[in-house]
């Protein structure tokens, strides 16, 4: 697996507006983790540890873990690991922490042992070579929390960047109100998927949507918003169950108040197009819940569980490196 294929695995797009391309390949509603195009990360090149172009099955594991980590669960842990109290540890409370996230995510448990379906990894996950940028190649260096919880928010930032970077195809700074409707629909189950995409179309047909750019900025903000969707799920859910009706005034307040994060008038307009089943000016709840919640889990979980995915990475790389070398002979 080449850091590319970790990218392409980590953010579930589809193909961007503004390329023209219609179908790239693949049928309407169907989604491949081949679809990303944005440069290459810096970021994830940390991945590849011994700068060879490939991130060991191991570090892909530790990546999975990485991202399926709620901050709060992290800096509880790390809390309990932290005996003296100095917001330090060492690299084996490291690996107990690591340990215990990893039991508590679903792909990752399932390789605390090192074997799944016949592979072997050598040695334990938390032994990959990412740990040693954070104690050194003796081991005996010490790791802050701050830092550590830094380098999971960059991640996920890095991750946001590059999936608005796919959609900006143009770089102009800003995407169009399809692609971000699209972005949000990426993960959506297959048996709810074409009726998001048949609204995702019909933004074509509303004026005041179809001119819509959304910038970085507020494509970030609606990140951050999945990242709370817990509060902010039952924020919908209790005053819709109270009042019946959820506009987008309350959607706003709901963002703002419960989450911290502020949502512009645009952003709420497209989101109420696509989840707006019955154009009553009030938000289905549930669908909008699900979409988002499948997302999160998508994301926390690449592509396919442990070695199939991997597999598939690999797999996918070898292929592409077979047709460059037939293309260059």
């Amino acid at each position: 697996m080449t850091p590319a294929d970790l990218m392409k695995a980590a953010v579930p797009v589809f193909p961007p507006s503004e390329s023209n391309l219609v179908r790239d390949g693949y049928l309407r509603g169907e989604r491949s983790p081949g679809e990303l195009r944005c440069a290459p990360s810096r970021f994830f090149m940390l991945f590849d540890i011994n700068n060879d172009g490939l991130i060991s099955f191991k570090e892909y594991i530790f990546f999975v873990t990485l991202l399926s980590i709620p901050e709060s669960s992290f800096s509880v842990a790390f809390k309990m690991f932290d005996i003296n109290n100095d917001g330090e540890i060492d690299r084996e409370e490291f690996k107990e922490v690591m340990a215990l996230m990893r039991a508590h995510n679903r792909q990752g448990a399932a390789h605390r042992d090192g074997l799944r379906l016949g592979l072997k990894v050598d040695g334990p996950v938390e032994n990959g070579g990412l740990v040693e940028s954070f104690f050194g190649k003796d081991g005996k260096a010490r790791l802050q929390h701050d830092r550590f919880v830094q380098f999971l928010r960059d991640l996920h930032d890095e991750m946001i960047l590059l999936e608005f970077a796919h959609y900006d195809y143009k770089k102009r700074g800003t995407i169009s109100a399809k692609d971000f409707a699209l972005s949000m629909v990426a993960s959506a189950d297959m048996n709810h998927l074409n009726k998001l995409l048949d609204r995702v179309t019909e933004l074509h047909n509303q004026l005041h949507l179809s001119d819509i750019r959304i910038t970085f900025e507020e494509f970030k903000n609606f990140a951050e918003l999945r990242r709370k969707l817990q509060p902010f799920s039952l924020a919908l859910f209790s005053y819709g169950k109270v009042n019946g009706l959820l506009t987008k005034e309350d959607f706003q307040r709901a963002a703002s108040q419960v989450c911290g994060v502020s949502l512009t008038d645009n952003v709420v307009d497209i989101v109420f197009h696509v989840f707006d089943t019955n154009r009553d000016g009030s938000l289905s709840s549930n669908e909008f819940i699900r979409v988002l919640e499948k997302r999160e889990k998508d994301i926390a979980h690449p592509v396919e569980a442990g070695i199939f995915g991997w597999l598939s990475c690999c797999q996918n790389c070898m292929h592409t490196s077979s047709i460059s070398q037939f293309l260059s002979s």
